[in-house]
Order: structure tokens, then sequence, then C-alpha cells
């Protein structure tokens, strides 16, 4: 009877992709997904390390499961493990620690302790991208990692350290991914990397994302594009005429703002002013009315007083945003805020990212009411509830949907209806 194995990962899509490009090299070994970790011979903990929440979210994830199964093998990896690995090796039950730039090793290192038959290991590949895209089961939507690492210092970030130097798959491997997740039936695919904007620029010669967008435009191996986040000083110039109706390209933007302080910007080191980031998008919004936009916000970062917060929340209130992602400011060691002077107080840290939450759902609530009676392409992602479906327009906004086909992955054409308790309902036309 073959093993079996469970992979369970926190974090961003460029770790849910490590995660199922793990999954699917332990499948060519001949293991098999269990359906739980109680039921595996084998447990892969694929962890983060942004917050201290991540830290304690990745330890707590890792004993419960030693606690469910205490006989199954368990391998952390992931930038928790990376930056914590003589830690995480110490917790009882733990077999095997490996950082992100050893996941490549993960199969071969498998085969040790589950005692496979056959070669004990395999030879390095620090590439750290899968020669191919991997596709978590059941998905209607393939999350496709093109970019891997970061070469910015943002004053709050391990990433670079866990993760390294920006790395790019090239062109050739990434179009022919592409065109293998639209053979397989796959209608949507995101692009995704951890320094996205920065794709292509470590080749030689180098390539930018907007040729990989371009080709997609031109021979169209699948339905539509989406791409995860780009830094707003990386944002194309004609990156909206991509996103026209009819276009490949999905009309949505996920942007890190982080503060609407320039001061607090300079101390995150970050490359912009506030006013730069608000032209930016102010003009994308006038090339592009219906633009989706995401941005990321940072509450309570050291030095930021009142005035600074108020003065990110007068930029978010200008801003016609779809959705808001606020993250208390939490200390990282090794990172230059680690020992930054004036450290704001939880309760205040708290206390603000509430309120930038709030402006969220009030934008957010504006957003979607714009498309009530309009017409949306929706990809239709699995059954929900009360006998609707759960799908995905292009502009990023969920959708219930009466009429829909089964199962799903297709796109259909659906009118929003109406809003309940801020979630939109629509029909398929």
């Amino acid at each position: 009877m073959p093993h079996k194995f469970t992979i369970t990962t926190l974090g961003c899509k460029a770790n849910q992709c490590d995660g199922s490009e793990i999954a699917r090299s332990l499948e060519r070994l001949g293991l098999r997904p269990a359906p739980a970790p109680g039921e595996a011979d084998l447990n892969i903990i694929n962890t983060c390390c942004v917050t201290h929440k991540t830290d304690y979210q990745s330890r707590q994830l890792i004993r419960r499961t030693i606690r469910e199964n205490p006989a199954a093998a368990v391998v952390v990896t992931g930038c928790y493990a990376g930056r914590a690995a003589e830690e995480l090796t110490r917790i009882p039950g733990v077999d095997l620690v490996l950082g992100n730039r050893e996941k490549d090793l993960i199969p071969g290192k498998i085969r040790d302790i589950l005692r496979f038959p056959g070669s004990k290991s395999q030879g390095e590949n620090r590439s750290i991208i899968p020669p191919g895209p991997a596709v978590p089961a059941g998905r209607t939507r393939a999350f496709y990692k093109i970019q891997d690492g970061c070469n910015s210092s943002c004053a709050y970030c391990v990433v670079p350290g866990v993760r390294g130097e920006s790395r790019s798959l090239p062109p050739v491997e990434v179009v022919k991914g592409i065109a293998a997740l639209g053979e397989a039936g796959y209608a949507e695919v995101v692009l995704t990397g951890i320094h996205l904007g920065a794709y292509g620029a470590d080749l030689r010669p180098a390539a930018s994302l907007m040729d990989i967008v371009e080709w997609a435009g031109t021979q169209r191996p699948v339905e539509r594009i989406r791409l995860s986040s780009l830094e707003p000083t990386e944002i194309p110039p004609n990156l909206t005429d991509f996103m026209t109706a009819g276009s490949i390209l999905c009309p949505h933007l996920h942007v890190p703002l982080q503060s609407g302080d320039d001061r607090i910007l300079r101390a995150m080191g970050r490359p912009y002013t506030a006013s730069f980031f608000r032209d930016r998008i102010l003009r994308l919004f006038s090339r592009l009315p219906d633009l989706a936009l995401g941005l990321d916000v940072i509450a309570g970062f050291p030095g930021e007083d009142e005035e600074a917060f108020q003065n990110t929340v007068h930029l978010l209130e200008e801003l016609p945003l779809a959705y808001l992602h606020v993250f208390p400011f939490s200390r990282r060691p090794q990172t230059p805020a680690w020992d930054l002077p004036d450290q704001v107080d939880e309760r205040e840290k708290n206390r603000r990212a509430k309120l930038l939450r709030d402006i969220g759902e009030r934008k957010k609530g504006d957003y979607l009411k714009r498309f009530i009676g309009r017409e949306l392409s929706v990809l239709v992602e699995r059954e929900g509830e009360n006998g609707l479906s759960r799908g995905l327009a292009e502009n990023y906004l969920p959708v219930l949907l009466e009429g829909a086909p089964s199962p799903g992955g297709r796109i259909v054409k659906a009118v929003l209806k109406g809003l309940k308790a801020g979630r939109a309902y629509g029909s398929v036309g």
C-alpha cells in the first residue's frame, strides 16, 4: 500500500504554489494524498513568518498535527523553517526542518524518512522556481509562481532573508506552463511571485511581466490572466490597455501602500511618496474607472503618531478602493524596524487597524453597489449554499449565483441582482 501524505500551507500565494509543487513531486514518488493528518504516514507543514502571529500559528499547527498522529513523520518547511530551524527542530515529534532554499530536496529526504527503496537523496536544485505550474487539486483557478525572492529592503520585512534574491522563470517556461494549464481546462491563471513586478530583471536577456501579458493577449492560451500584486513604482504605464472589455487581463490590481505619510514611508524604506502613490492610482482610474483596487496598509509602524495615521486615513478616503488588507505592525527580529524608537502600543495599533478596516469595509460596499444590475464575467468555482454556486468575477468580486452550470470551472455571463450582508448575488442570464 502506498504511503500517504498531507501538506498544510500557511501564508501567501507563492507559498501555496510551493506546497502544490511539493505535493506533485511526492505523487511522482508514488505517495498518495491523505484526507487528514490523522490518516497520513507523512505530514508536511509549510510555514509562514511574515508576522509574530503567523509564527505562533505555525508552531500551533505543528504541535496539533503531532498530537493528532504521533506515529507519522513530520517535516517542517517554508519561511519560518528558514528563520528558526533550530527552534523548530527542538519540538518533539519533528523529524526534519528544511527552509525555502531546501524545499527542492524534500522528495529525496522523504526517501530516507519513510525508508523508500532506491537512492537516498536527490541532487540539489536551488532554483526555487518549479519547472512547471503547480495546481492544487480541485481548484478552478491555477496559481502559477513565475518569480521568487526579493531585492528590496523594507524595514519591516523578513522576506528577503527567507526567500533570497529575486529569481525569475524564463519566459519560454512561463508560456509553456500557461499553455499547459489552458489545455488542462483552467479558465483563469493567476501569475504570482514574492516581488512579481521584478519579474525578468534577473534574466539574460532581461524580460518583463508585460512580455508575458502581451504574449497571452495574442495567443489566448486561457480565458483570463490575473496578476497577484504589483508595487506602485512597477505598474507599467500601458497596463490598463490590457484590462479593457474583452481583454485577457483581469481589471484587478493589488498594490501595497503601507502608509499614507511621507515620513513613515521613508522610515519603512518604501521608494515613493504619498502624492506619487495618489497620482499613480488616480491615473489608472482615469483610464479604467471600473478597476478593482486592493491595498495593503500597516497600522502602527514605529514613529507613526496621530498626524501620520490621519495622513493615511485621508489618502485612503481619496482613493476608490475595492478592498483593503490591514496589518498591525509586527516587530520582526533581524529587521531594521525591530530597533526603531517610538514603538506604538499594541492597544493603539489595534485601534488604528480597526479604523482602517472600517474604511475598507465601507469602500468595499460602495464598490459592490456600483455593479448592481450590470453584467459581469464570472468564473464558477464551486457549489455554495442554498442551491447557489460560488463564483469570482473578473474584477475580483465574489458572487453567489443562481442558474450556474455544474461542475465549476466555466466562465459565464451573470447579472448582479443585489447585496445581502455585504455579499453579491446574481443570476446567469
